[in-house]
């Protein structure tokens, strides 16, 4: 049975399949925006952020090719951990201000920042992994 995990642990197809679902937040997030660009303008212009359509294009783009770097575990993961790492927390202070809200409101923000601060740390494990995959390859 160990022998079996460890099998699967290190395929190509686990890898790949868990890196695919990791990542499915920002992918997601990122194909939602192409399809529905006013919308994605609206979203940044009420975040102010502006020109909307510099920091959407941007942020669609950080989304889908640090997606893609780790998802391809290419020499490039790291760096595709990073930004979106760095846009994931970046996030916090500009959309999920909990620490200004009261009862629920606050309770279901800082349990999204929770979440966020969580897939950071699975970002990194996916860098670590996407690294190791190269060395043993």
């Amino acid at each position: 049975m160990q022998r079996l995990i460890a099998q699967v642990l290190h395929s190509r197809i686990f890898y790949l399949l868990a890196s695919t679902v990791l990542t499915s937040v920002f992918w997601w997030s990122a194909f939602h925006k192409l399809w529905n660009f006013e919308g994605a303008l609206g979203e940044m212009a009420h975040f102010g952020l502006q020109p909307s359509w510099l920091f959407a294009s941007a942020t669609i783009a950080v989304q889908l090719l640090g997606s893609l770097a780790i998802i391809s575990a290419s020499r490039w993961a790291w760096l595709g951990a990073g930004a979106l790492s760095v846009f994931t927390l970046s996030t916090i202070p500009l959309a999920h201000r909990f620490w200004e809200m009261q009862g629920m409101q606050a309770f279901l923000e800082q349990a999204l920042v929770q979440e966020h601060i969580s897939l950071i740390g699975g970002l990194a494990i996916a860098a670590a992994l996407a690294h190791a995959r190269r060395q043993t390859t």
